[in-house]
């Protein structure tokens, strides 16, 4: 690796209101570097890679790129001048083509006296999507028409059109399986072996460990101190990410399976676009795990039970009350939650309030004897779930567009406890979060289910799975290929033979 470079950051400092986001950063990546950035949700490493991706302005201090003065005005014009970021959450248009998410902000340079050949962006989109090794995807198909891992692929396949520099990546693995993050990490090396550099963000300490040369660590706003070589453990990143060492055990430190004989929610035969027939229980106080790769039906499985998708044969039923599930406001009304994987799209609503968030599922609960909703009412539920999920905000009534991945997740949580949820599906429910927002949902969970509360935890992270079910799941291609109960001898390799 050599030692030029190719990106640096000196005393950067951002503010939104009186909360201080960074504060005098500095930051340096070499040429053929992989520098990971990582910190607790809200520690300040988005805020940081969206300024130096020009897509927001900073207060005060500089960037040099390549030896020269760098001032984004836009995400394209860094891309012009050779920084891309694929970023976290959704970032395409459903409502336009592939070829077209591509060149977003771009059409101007592949227009001809003001007329645009789709046939020639096509052409030129499908060239882009072949070279990174995602040939399947059509260009010219509409974006809505793709599953998530998709369109998360096709927000790569823009960012490689400008061929930068240097690439930051924004959690963007944790929207990803198999086969995207195949792509990826071959991009990665593709900068590597060409001298350029990665940015890399993620809460996966395991991956940041197997790609990063040297690991950054931001908290609240200011860096703490940057690792390299052997000194990049996890124990030594979440030291460093929460400020002291993460007391008690991260995931469920019992070995019992235990739960009741009551079966809460019970699906039969139910047939849906990938499974046929399928059969599950979930008992009352029972943690239960399902998993496999990211296409074996598992998260279409988490919506049938949630009623949002309808099945063709079958049926899901809450037996002790003779009640079907067939649509989601008859789980809710059953007390019956649902936290998406496409979270963003899904499971809130971003350009509302925490407070309009918490409360939309909870109306029956918090209208009064003739039927209205005080605005006390309201407030005091969401001061409620705000500090119980230690949400960190303003107060109930800011966006949730301003919070960090990890306060949006808790608002999700909060919603759902805040209806009194008997039972919560939970898909990808640690995806794109800290460790130390990870170790608390981990702690609800189990503060659930000893309030005889169930929960299915649908997640492609083994070390989750066997962690915290009490029995598990395994489906491929449709089906369920094998169930474990928990045990402390239970390993990943066990379970992998069963998924692929």
């Amino acid at each position: 690796m050599g030692k030029e470079i190719i990106f640096s950051a000196h005393g950067i400092c951002k503010a939104f209101g009186p909360t201080r986001a960074l504060i005098d950063v500095d930051f340096s990546i070499y040429r053929g570097e992989v520098h990971g950035l990582i910190g607790e949700n809200g520690s300040g490493k988005s805020t940081f890679s969206s300024i130096a991706a020009g897509a927001q302005s900073l207060d005060s201090g500089t960037f040099t790129l390549k030896g020269q003065p760098y001032s984004p005005k836009n995400m394209v014009d860094a891309q012009n001048h050779g920084i891309g970021m694929i970023v976290q959450e959704q970032g395409t248009i459903g409502s336009i083509s592939v070829a077209s998410n591509i060149f977003t902000g771009r059409m101007k340079e592949n227009s001809k006296f003001g007329f645009l050949s789709m046939k020639q962006l096509n052409e030129k989109a499908q060239i882009i999507l072949n070279n990174i090794g995602a040939g399947d995807i059509n260009a010219s198909l509409l974006t809505s028409s793709l599953n998530f891992e998709d369109r998360k692929i096709v927000e790569i396949a823009r960012v490689m059109v400008a061929d930068p520099d240097v690439l930051i990546v924004d959690e963007t693995t944790t929207a990803l399986a198999m086969k995207g993050r195949k792509i990826l990490y071959n991009l990665i090396e593709k900068f590597k072996s060409e001298n350029k550099a990665v940015i890399f963000i993620s809460h996966d300490l395991n991956e940041l460990i197997e790609i990063c040369d040297r690991v950054t660590v931001l908290r609240d706003g200011r860096i703490i101190d940057t690792l390299e070589g052997d000194n990049i453990s996890e124990d030594n990143m979440r030291r460093l990410m929460v400020g002291r060492e993460l007391d008690g055990h991260y995931f469920r430190n019992d070995y019992i399976c235990s739960y009741d004989d009551e079966i809460v929610l019970e699906a039969k035969q139910i047939t849906y676009g990938p499974f046929t027939n399928l059969d599950l229980q979930l008992h009352k106080g029972e943690i239960l795990g399902i998993t496999g790769l990211s296409e074996c039906g598992m998260h279409e499985l988490g919506k049938v039970l949630f009623g949002i998708e309808k099945t063709i044969t079958g049926s899901v039923t809450i037996p002790a009350k003779n009640v079907e599930i067939k649509n989601p406001t008859i789980a809710i009304k059953n007390r019956i939650g649902y936290l998406s994987k496409d979270r963003d799209r899904e499971s809130i609503i971003l350009n509302a309030s925490i407070k309009d968030n918490i409360e939309l599922p909870c109306m029956d609960k918090l209208k009064g004897p003739l039927g209205f909703i005080s605005t006390k009412s309201e407030r005091k539920l969401a001061r409620e779930q705000i500090e119980v999920l230690q949400i960190k905000c303003r107060n109930s009534e800011q966006l949730l567009t301003e919070l960090s991945g990890g306060n949006k997740q808790k608002v999700v949580f909060s919603k759902w406890l805040a209806c009194d949820s008997d039972v919560l599906i939970l898909d990808c429910a640690t995806r794109g979060i800290d460790v130390g927002v990870k170790a608390a949902i981990y702690r609800l969970l189990e503060d659930l289910k000893s309030k005889g509360k169930s929960v299915i935890l649908i997640s492609e992270e083994l070390p989750e799975m066997i962690g915290m079910s009490d029995r598990m799941l395994i489906m491929q291609n449709g089906k369920i290929t094998a169930e474990f109960k928990r045990s402390p001898e239970l390993k990943e390799e066990d379970i992998i033979k069963y998924m692929i």
